[in-house]
């Protein structure tokens, strides 16, 4: 039977709902009434991503809603300008929303359409946040007491282009300490540091054994990053800035990565990560997906995970992680699903995606952003020299 994506009766996003960021849900429906819900977020570029989705959302008004790979192809190469975080940010929402659209017809999980699941729960990490290490200790306890066995740290403020040995060893010190708690731990740079500085706190940390160290350099650095893997044991991850498999490529071919993680709501949706999980395996690299974002995104990322044989974990958000009014499960019907239990949540039985979704409550969020919320906009740090940082 056709299934036809419908016109848009009104936009459905929502204000802060997981920590600082800007998630964004939508809704697309099909002419059965058959209503599925994507996740397009993209940090920093609200208004950007609201205008990219509304336009491929009216360009696929009347395609066949089961063409889900036509689509995602159409919307990525049938224009000349391609690829990029804001547009491939805005086809991931459209392609988990037409994956929910497909499970839903057929009454199961898109793991089952995917191919069927090679393992029966999925094993999650908890960030941590603080800006000093007691703070960073009582959330690792806190992530310990929800069920998780590992978290992940920061590494570093922005730094200077190579910053002091006190500097280098207090980041150290907090890692022993976090670890003290009893949990893996693995330790996110975000892209803060420079070559010097990289090398410096990759060899300083390697003794100590983290699970990975992620974003050392950033990610437009595939050479210095693969020569940085080649020097230390520990595994390097990065990814959640890579937005194809295209943006791998190099990263593989360098053999500059251990850990992929491309982030479902900036890489092209569950087709691309996907796709992105099959590639990375041939070079023998574990799929870790970026999702500290909504549960719509977490879900999608779990669909994936359920039936990739290099999947080994991901971060997932808490109903804590949140200072907002908002937070993982607010917008949620069925929280349950991502109860967390010694280090792993159990798969996803629903269908399509998995999640059901409050939606008179994401309306409600809806008027509070467009009446009195602004976008959220990244932090711009400058050095003591007035000079400007990464972030």
């Amino acid at each position: 039977m056709s299934m036809r994506i419908k016109p848009a009766r009104d936009r459905i996003l929502t204000s802060k709902m997981t920590g600082n960021t800007i998630t964004k849900i939508e809704a697309i429906e099909t002419s059965d009434n058959i209503i599925g819900w994507g996740e397009s977020t993209l940090e920093g570029h609200t208004e950007a991503i609201e205008g990219a989705f509304c336009d491929l959302r009216e360009r696929f008004v009347g395609a066949e809603a089961d063409n889900i790979q036509d689509i995602w192809q159409t919307a990525y190469m049938g224009r000349f300008y391609r690829g990029g975080p804001v547009l491939m940010s805005a086809l991931s929402g459209l392609d988990i929303a037409l994956w929910d659209i497909k499970g839903k017809k057929l009454g199961v999980p898109v793991w089952q359409v995917l191919g069927g699941k090679v393992r029966e729960r999925v094993n999650v990490y908890g960030s941590i946040r603080g800006d000093h290490p007691s703070e960073m200790v009582s959330a690792a306890e806190v992530r310990k007491a929800q069920g998780f066995t590992v978290v992940k740290m920061k590494g570093t403020d922005a730094t200077s282009w190579i910053d002091s040995s006190s500097f280098l060893q207090a980041t150290a010190d907090c890692f022993k300490q976090v670890k003290s708690v009893g949990l893996d731990v693995g330790v996110d740079f975000h892209g803060r540091l420079h070559k010097g500085m990289a090398k410096q706190f990759a060899k300083l940390l390697e003794p100590l054994h983290p699970m990975f160290i992620e974003e050392p350099l950033l990610p437009t650095q595939p050479e210095e990053i693969a020569d940085l893997a080649n020097a230390v044991s520990t595994p390097i991850a990065l990814g959640e800035r890579l937005y194809s498999r295209f943006d791998f490529r190099p990263y593989l071919e360098r053999r500059a990565i251990d850990i992929a993680q491309p982030d479902v709501s900036h890489c092209g949706g569950i087709s691309e990560l996907h796709r992105i999980a099959s590639y990375t395996e041939t070079y023998d690299v574990g799929l870790a997906p970026h999702c500290p974002l909504g549960p719509i995104a977490l879900a999608a990322c779990m669909q994936v995970a359920i039936c990739a044989p290099n999947f080994m974990h991901y971060n997932v958000t808490s109903e804590d992680d949140s200072a907002s009014e908002a937070d993982l499960h607010t917008y949620m019907a069925n929280p349950e699903v991502f109860t967390v239990k010694e280090g792993y949540v159990t798969a996803l039985q629903g269908p399509g995606i998995g999640v059901e979704i409050d939606e008179e409550r994401v309306r409600r969020a809806n008027e509070n952003y467009v009446h009195k919320s602004s976008p959220w906009r990244n932090p711009v740090c400058r050095g003591e020299d007035g000079g400007l940082r990464e972030w």
